[in-house]
């Protein structure tokens, strides 16, 4: 294994998810605001869940997104 080929994928693959991840919670929470499920000062609980199937991984992390 090369550490910093290893790293940097790892690094690649985060920035991949955080990016598509802000813009899917953007979307859902503009969709449930326009529809009227949600009024805008809400705390939203979320969790994300990562899992490698090959090494065993899953572990849960657990938030909350405010709207104010």
């Amino acid at each position: 294994m090369i550490d910093d080929n290893f790293n940097m994928s790892i690094r690649k693959y985060l920035k991949m998810v955080g990016v598509r991840s802000q813009h899917e919670i953007e979307q859902a929470v503009a969709k449930a605001l326009s529809s009227g499920q949600l009024t805008g000062n809400e705390k939203i609980p979320v969790k994300m869940t990562l899992t490698m199937g090959q090494v065993n991984l899953e572990v849960g992390f657990d938030g909350e997104i405010s709207l104010e």
